[in-house]
């Protein structure tokens, strides 16, 4: 079969397989075609903002009925805060089990002057920090929460409004198909980007990975594996309703993409094209509910963040009580939905977390020399956790394309009878 013919997420994942490959032989010497992976990540960031803006508008508006706005609105909240709470608690107890701290040898942490603790926002600081002053300037400096705000309440304006609103509608459904259309140009460059980054991911770390910090991989992505399991297994049959086997079929098209970019917002066209294509969601969901997941729903951060807390006390032999470890599960959900819009990422909120639970920081230097590799489970997970939410919503909605379940509908009458 000719390349042209393969789909997207074929090529997407040989160049991922291609990119590793390239990274266990030339080694660091691989680090001279980093230029192309960054070229790739500006790219997908150059997209991000102006389709989450016309798709979130759209779909709103797309919806139409605001008594069902603001149903499908107050779901998407409860499902991204509860199943963030959940695997927080699902972190706590895999690193409990498994103790990822126990026997190391404190002298080989070295400390690094790079990262300054910082004050942690206050709850009302974090409410506050969602709502634009300036919407032109949020989409100037890509605050992807403020964006989202921002757009919900235009979407919503244009609804109430109704049919005087018909050129504005028009305006943001055209600029929505002009967004998918750029991001299919932006997509087809995605497997020579995706094998630049996998290689110099690979080509810089190779097996040094597994040191002092070895143990704490492999809990933290057992932490990450123990959630698909035990919380989005239950959440696609008992609530989704929908096919395991179909899911993990398509799934892998965002993993690839999650596994080299580690960005969430980054990975938002492929997440919605999937959910839409693959799994039949209606396009005014898909586009409401992702973009939001993307940046408000951090299930893989909440794992990282509840075992690096514990891993770090296990360290140093510091006791934290069961009171103390459920606090900590509060403080992630509610810094895993900060941290979008603070600087650094999860190495800065580990600081911010450790410093506000009084515990060392020494540690966090040598996490961040390794976070990428960490970090590519925790961006998985996230937007894994968008689509299986978004699942279930679409099923208690009834908002998935009717002629699929028509088919399979079909299907299984033509068996029964």
């Amino acid at each position: 079969m000719s390349w042209k013919k393969l789909g997207l997420g074929t090529k997407v994942f040989i160049g991922f397989v291609v990119g590793i490959i390239l990274g266990l032989v030339f080694k660091e010497k691989v680090l001279i075609i980093k230029p192309v992976g960054d070229i790739f990540l500006t790219l997908i960031k150059m997209i991000v903002v102006p389709l989450i803006f016309f798709s979130i508008t759209s779909g709103i508006f797309s919806i139409g009925d605001v008594q069902k706005l603001k149903r499908i609105g107050t779901k998407t909240l409860l499902y991204y805060i509860i199943t963030t709470l959940l695997a927080g608690g699902i972190g706590i107890i895999i690193a409990n089990i498994l103790k990822p701290g126990n026997g190391i040898d404190i002298t080989s942490i070295e400390a690094s002057s790079e990262f300054k603790a910082s004050k942690i926002p206050t709850l009302g600081e974090t409410i506050l920090g969602l709502f634009p002053s300036n919407p032109v300037q949020s989409l100037a400096e890509g605050n992807l929460m403020q964006i989202i705000v921002f757009s919900l309440f235009l979407g919503i304006s244009i609804t109430l409004i109704g049919n005087k609103s018909e050129y504005l509608k028009k305006l943001f459904n055209e600029g929505t198909e002009v967004m998918y259309k750029m991001t299919a140009i932006v997509m087809a460059f995605s497997p020579i980007g995706v094998a630049a980054l996998m290689a110099c991911t690979t080509g810089e770390y190779g097996l040094k990975i597994f040191g002092p910090l070895g143990k704490f991989i492999l809990v933290d992505y057992i932490g990450l594996i123990s959630v698909i399991i035990v919380m989005y297994l239950f959440m696609l049959k008992f609530m989704a309703k929908f096919p395991i086997t179909k899911f993990f079929k398509s799934i892998g098209k965002i993993w690839v993409v999650t596994a080299s970019t580690t960005s969430s917002s980054g990975t938002l066209p492929v997440t919605i094209s999937v959910t839409k294509s693959d799994y039949k969601v209606k396009d005014e969901l898909a586009q409401f509910t992702l973009p939001i997941g993307a940046t408000m729903n951090m299930n893989g951060a909440v794992v990282y963040y509840s075992a690096a807390v514990l891993f770090v006390s296990q360290i140093y032999g510091v006791n934290m009580p069961i009171s103390q470890q459920l606090l900590v599960i509060l403080m992630t959900t509610l810094i895993s939905i900060g941290s979008p819009g603070i600087p650094g990422g999860g190495i800065v909120m580990t600081i911010m977390l450790l410093t506000t639970l009084g515990l060392p920081m020494e540690i966090v230097g040598m996490i961040a020399g390794i976070y990428r590799i960490i970090d590519m489970g925790h961006t998985t997970l996230n937007v894994t956790g968008d689509v299986v939410s978004t699942l279930c919503i679409a099923q208690s909605e009834n908002m998935y394309e009717e002629e699929e379940f028509t088919v399979e509908n079909t299907v299984k009458q033509t068996i029964k009878y």
